[in-house]
C-alpha cells in the first residue's frame, strides 16, 4: 500500500514562500508520476502540478505557473512543491498524489492526508 506524508504547510503572508514535501513509501518511486492538488474550503479538489518519473516533464495549473515549482528526489522518495509569491487565493489544503500519469492527472491515484497552507493578506 502506498503511503504519502505531506509536510511544510503553515501560515504565511501574501508574497511569501513555502516549500511542501511529500515523503513516500513507494519502493519503485522513480517509476511513478507524482503530483499536487489543492482544495479550498467549500471547493472541489483541483490539480496544481505534476512531474513524470524522470522529472524531465512537468505540468502546472495556469493559476500557479511561474510561481510554483514541482521537483522530486528519487533517491529520497520525496516530491516537493516550492511555492513563491503566494496569494490569499492559494489558501487550501494541499494533497500529494502518486500513480500513473493518467491516474495523477485524473485525480484517481493514491493520496496523502494533506497539509494546510494559509496565506494572509
Amino acid at each position: 500500500q502506498v503511503q504519502l506524508v505531506e509536510s511544510g504547510g503553515g501560515l504565511v503572508q501574501a508574497g511569501g514562500s513555502l516549500r511542501l514535501s511529500c515523503a513516500t513509501s513507494i519502493r519503485t518511486f522513480s517509476s511513478y508520476t507524482m503530483g499536487w492538488f489543492r482544495q479550498a474550503p467549500g471547493k472541489e479538489r483541483l490539480f496544481v502540478a505534476a512531474t513524470r518519473w524522470s522529472g524531465d516533464l512537468t505540468l502546472y495549473a495556469d493559476s500557479v505557473k511561474g510561481r510554483f515549482t514541482i521537483s522530486r528526489d528519487n533517491a529520497k522518495n520525496t516530491v516537493y512543491l516550492q511555492m513563491n509569491s503566494l496569494k490569499p487565493e492559494d489558501t487550501a489544503v494541499y494533497y500529494c498524489t502518486a500513480g500513473t500519469a493518467n491516474e495523477v492527472l485524473r485525480g484517481t491515484g493514491s493520496w496523502g492526508q494533506g497539509t494546510q497552507v494559509t496565506v494572509s493578506s
